[in-house]
């Protein structure tokens, strides 16, 4: 990841889920490279929620193309499925499903020169005893489709760690944040500003920002929102972007198995 805050927000893109020529929702995203191999990660329900009957065949993104120029930008449209396959990479654990999924990009679907940037394992807290209850976090993204429409760059929303960093929250591989979210902020890099590399301004990638956290018994006319949001583990990103790891096997987006 390129020092700086305007190179984190090139490494988020917005998300549009489609069927045929159908555009049917909104979402965050962003690019995670691994080996050289390119990945747009978002969350799972972007690409496919039984629950809701939500099955597009087709994600749209876009990239920068020139790094000074931010009004120049390149629109890509991928397919989620060939031969009937799912083309993304998803996983479970103990816990049930991850709500992670990780999309691989065809060097043809990106424009030379380009201007993007992306994460990396390096980026990763990976363990670093740098993360605490109450520490401050940023979530770049594109609530409601809201952006900078100028320069096609995600607005960060402050958040800051809700539950205790590292632990398992309900036994799911999720943390959660406190942070006032929207619908579209789904998939959107959850991250820590990381003083201490000594080289200028940057992130570490702690999660990937999944759906809001509630109370099933909440009186909506007396009780706000509990304003919470669950955020899954990163390092799901190291069983996803893996080599050996096969395309997930059918149309219906059944689970790949993936231990984190």
């Amino acid at each position: 990841m390129q020092d700086g805050t305007p190179g984190m927000l090139l490494a988020v893109t917005h998300v549009q889920t489609l069927l045929g020529d159908r555009t049917l929702t909104s979402a965050s995203g962003f690019f995670f490279r691994r080996n050289g191999r390119l990945f747009l990660v978002t969350s799972r329900h972007v690409l496919f929620d039984a629950p809701s009957g939500h099955a597009p065949d087709h994600v749209a993104f876009s990239c920068h193309v020139h790094p000074r120029d931010l009004t120049r930008v390149h629109h890509a449209r991928v397919p989620l499925y060939a031969d009937g396959r799912a083309t993304w990479h998803q996983a479970e654990d103990s816990g049930g499903d991850i709500d992670v999924a990780a999309l691989e990009i065809s060097p043809s679907h990106i424009p030379q020169p380009h201007a993007m940037q992306s994460f990396g394992v390096e980026d990763l807290a990976n363990g670093h005893p740098l993360c605490d209850v109450g520490d401050s976090l940023a979530i770049p993204g594109y609530p409601l489709g809201f952006h900078d429409t100028v320069h096609h760059l995600p607005v960060v929303r402050s958040a800051s760690i809700a539950s205790a960093y590292g632990v398992r929250f309900q036994g799911r591989g999720y943390f959660l944040t406190d942070c006032r979210t929207h619908r579209g902020s789904s998939g959107a890099p959850v991250l820590l500003h990381d003083a201490d590399r000594g080289t200028g301004r940057r992130w570490r990638l702690l999660g990937v920002h999944s759906s809001r956290m509630d109370m099933g018994g909440r009186d909506a006319a007396q009780d706000e929102s509990l304003g919470l949001n669950c955020a899954w583990y990163a390092d799901i990103l190291l069983t996803l972007t893996r080599v050996s790891v096969p395309s997930t096997p059918s149309v219906s987006g059944t689970a790949l198995a993936g231990r984190v």
